[in-house]
């Protein structure tokens, strides 16, 4: 089945064409924690690589996102130059880790929505260059994924809303999500797609937003202290939420690291990145300017993409183009775009009637010099043209006897200067002569040939002899070495190990207590022992049964799912009570006197109970008596949980199925090592429970 994927700068989306209707994919959404969980997100595949000590391996989308102590976000952005990025303490190029994204989402999809994605239409940014086209094609292939073409976000959000409404006429299209902002103009008629205009901006995103809302905090709250780098993601991650409450609440609370909390409201933040809208207005100016379009004729505007959400953002575009936009509930501005893509490939694979026409946003040419050394933009193939493509133009060396010549490959705006920066330079390629001739003599015809998947090949003729002096497809851009081989690089990444973990200190105070060579209790007090290091760590057995025998194994307390047992549910007002989770811990170190035990709560818990519990719970949090995932790590806390246990060869207390964590811990279902919890009149009850399987439903 051919899908369509949405490959965003902040998160990715894929969706299939099942005969009727387009189905977006939900992959990863076990991964949200609670304080991220909105309506939509469960579709949206954060477009993050990360490592983690608590874990093994590259963790990717949402895992990598909310549980990384070291993460890359935004290697899509990185595609336009190609940086390399460190990755679990090694060096990797973008392009791998954009491939590891595109090979996770595959693998998601077929093992929770029973699909497979082995081809696709990939969207980019109405303006990407032809560099970062070709490694974001380059990141597919080396995840196994066929490019069936390469369609620009704009136009895809427009296909899905005209495959909706069944409307022609002219769209615009306002994209700003979280790397770049695009306005593109497209006239849509008898199931025919057009580009009319498209210009754009870019680095101008919701990154940038999120740094605005960073200094509006850190200007009333400084820093007074350096922070560690999980401390500077858990506040990155603290204040990216923030603003996306911001769109729907009057104002938000954001904690620094150092514990101050700074009070920022809605009006305030609209202020604060008024001039970011005002340049985000620019391109559409612009693109009504060079279509010659009037407001007023605009059949629709589309508003895609985060950052368009954000309520000044829609209110400034409608002001500006004074009409009505699309609702979000005719076009999702977060899906839409997927959703075009899996339309478009379901009209190449002839199952819809609709005809897409893919063409190429920016002129791809060479750059010439006239006698005086004057440069020029020498264009072959002009913007907007339909995709594939092929043009042909001569040109002849500026002097006699030259042997070599250097054809520099450009796209961009050939009405613009050279040096604008509107126009870059992809590569500069070689023309060797057999021998020294006249300038006459050395007249060659230069082809370039685009195809709809984005590739640009170039080749050299010599028109006296018909010899073809250069041959060969452009895959080395700007300044940078050839590219590595993607494939060995994503094997590499895949495989990645993190970094020795240390052993989890106990959560509480424990009992100092003594237990003869039998290992019975007979009461006597002994004085408290170091937490083992990583080498007695490492060496207990894991993935199965305690070996230290079920007795004296150390408890590990699902302290969130204690803490709402028995409780009404959230959606009925219900709360966790952490009296109840304190009342059951008791209960537990009472009857087991010789066993250490562990507390995991949620990062979530203290924001979630009673506010007369909160200062409880960060009391014990402060204390030890419980933990909760370090910043930047362990969003939620189940997957600590299973974590701790795994390491001491320890057995959960829990009601929680642990569905997403049994494919990667299969000891979760091993007589022995789950005990349930019920509470019944105060009475805290423990018996031996073996989780249910989790059963991987297929979609239909």
């Amino acid at each position: 089945m051919t899908t369509g994927i949405d490959f965003g700068t902040t998160n990715s989306v894929a969706a299939q064409w099942n005969g009727e209707y387009v189905e977006v994919l939900e992959l990863g959404g076990q991964g949200l924690d609670a304080d991220w969980e909105r309506p939509g997100f469960e579709l949206l595949y954060p477009s993050v690589v990360g490592t983690s000590s608590l874990r093994s391996g590259a963790l990717f989308g949402w895992e990598a996102k909310l549980r990384s102590e070291q993460a890359v976000e935004a290697c899509k952005r990185m595609l336009r130059e190609e940086p390399l990025v460190t990755i679990g303490g090694r060096r990797f190029a973008a392009t791998t880790a954009a491939a590891g994204v595109f090979r996770s989402m595959a693998v998601a999809a077929e093992e929770e929505a029973a699909t497979e994605i082995t081809e696709a239409v990939i969207t980019v940014p109405a303006n990407a260059t032809g560099a970062a086209r070709f490694r974001t094609r380059e990141a597919a292939r080396a995840a196994g994924i066929t490019v069936k073409t390469l369609l620009n976000e704009p136009t895809a959000a427009a296909i899905a809303y005209a495959h909706a409404v069944e409307e022609d006429g002219e769209f615009l299209v306002f994209d700003w999500g979280g790397g770049t902002m695009d306005a593109t103009l497209l006239l849509h008629e008898d199931g025919f797609f057009d580009e009319k205009a498209s210009r754009g901006v870019n680095r101008l995103g919701g990154l940038e937003i999120d740094a605005r809302l960073r200094r509006m905090v850190l200007d009333r709250a400084p820093a007074r202290r350096a922070w560690s780098e999980s401390e500077q993601r858990q506040f990155g991650l603290d204040l990216e939420r923030n603003k996306i409450l911001l769109s729907s609440q009057e104002s938000v609370r954001i904690t620094t690291p150092d514990g101050v909390a700074v009070e920022i409201g809605q009006d305030e933040f609209s202020a604060e990145i008024q001039d970011l809208i005002s340049r985000a207005l620019d391109p559409v100016e612009a693109c009504l300017e060079q279509a010659r379009i009037d407001p007023r004729d605009l059949t629709a505007v589309l508003m895609i993409g985060g950052s368009s959400q954000i309520p000044a953002v829609r209110e400034a575009v409608a002001e500006a183009l004074d009409c009505e936009l699309v609702a979000p509930e005719l076009c999702d501005p977060m899906t839409a775009v997927a959703e075009g893509a899996a339309i478009t490939a379901a009209a190449m694979d002839g199952e819809l009637k609709s005809i897409i026409r893919v063409v190429n946003t920016h002129a791809l040419g060479t750059v010439t010099k006239d006698r005086h050394g004057n440069r020029a933009f020498s264009a072959l193939i002009d913007r907007n043209q339909r995709l594939p493509q092929q043009r042909t133009k001569s040109y002849q060396p500026s002097k006699d006897g030259v042997r070599r010549l250097t054809v520099e490959v450009w796209e961009g705006d050939p009405d613009r200067p050279v040096d604008h920066p509107d126009n870059v330079k992809l590569t500069e390629l070689v023309l060797d002569y057999p021998q020294r001739s006249q300038a006459e003599d050395g007249v060659f015809d230069l082809e370039y040939t685009y195809s709809k998947e984005g590739l640009l090949t170039v080749k050299a003729t010599l028109q006296k002899t018909g010899e073809v002096v250069l041959d060969g497809e452009v895959r080395v851009f700007g300044d940078s070495t050839v590219p590595p081989e993607i494939e060995e690089e994503l094997k590499a990444l895949f495989a990645l190990r993190s970094a020795e973990r240390t052993a989890p200190r106990p959560t509480h105070p424990q009992r100092s207590t003594a237990a003869p060579s039998d290992g019975r209790y007979d009461g006597t007090p002994r004085p408290k022992t170091a937490p083992p290091s990583p080498a007695v760590l490492a060496s207990l057995p894991r993935k199965s049964a305690p070996a230290t025998g079920q007795q004296s194994a150390a408890l590990v307390v699902d302290g969130s799912n204690l803490a709402w047992n028995g409780r009404p549910p959230r959606a009925a007002g219900g709360r966790p009570s952490f009296l109840a989770l304190q009342a059951a811990v008791k209960s537990l170190r009472f009857k087991n006197p010789d066993r250490d035990i562990h507390v995991v709560v949620d990062a979530t818990l203290r924001h979630d109970v009673a506010p007369e519990e909160r200062p409880l719970v960060e009391e014990a949090i402060a204390a030890g008596t419980v933990v909760q995932p370090p910043a930047g790590t362990e969003g939620r806390g189940d997957a600590l949980v299973i974590s701790i246990a795994e390491e001491i060869g320890g057995v959960i207390v829990s009601n929680d199925n642990f569905a997403p964590f049994q494919k990667a811990h299969p000891w979760l279902l091993d007589v022995g090592r789950v005990l349930g919890a019920t509470q019944s009149q105060g009475v805290w009850v423990f018996n031996p429970r073996r989780p249910n399987p989790a059963v991987t439903g297929r979609r239909h």
